[in-house]
């Protein structure tokens, strides 16, 4: 059986957590944040998590991650 090739552009941006669920950062806080309430950059900051779907086609393309 030969090996899986790792997406590199999906290896850089997810990361899987020991339960199994698609971790990411969320986008909007590299610029133009002077008009961006302080609650909204908050939210920001924090990890999103993808859904069972998406997260299921990322876990096919980091198959070692």
């Amino acid at each position: 059986m030969p090996k899986f090739k790792t997406n590199r552009s999906a290896a850089k941006r997810f990361r899987t957590t020991a339960s199994g669920k698609v971790k990411y950062k969320k986008r909007g806080l590299r610029h133009c944040l002077e008009h961006v309430s302080k609650d909204t950059k908050r939210g920001l900051q924090q990890a999103g998590y993808l859904d069972k779907v998406d997260a299921k086609n990322v876990k096919l393309m980091i198959p070692y991650k």
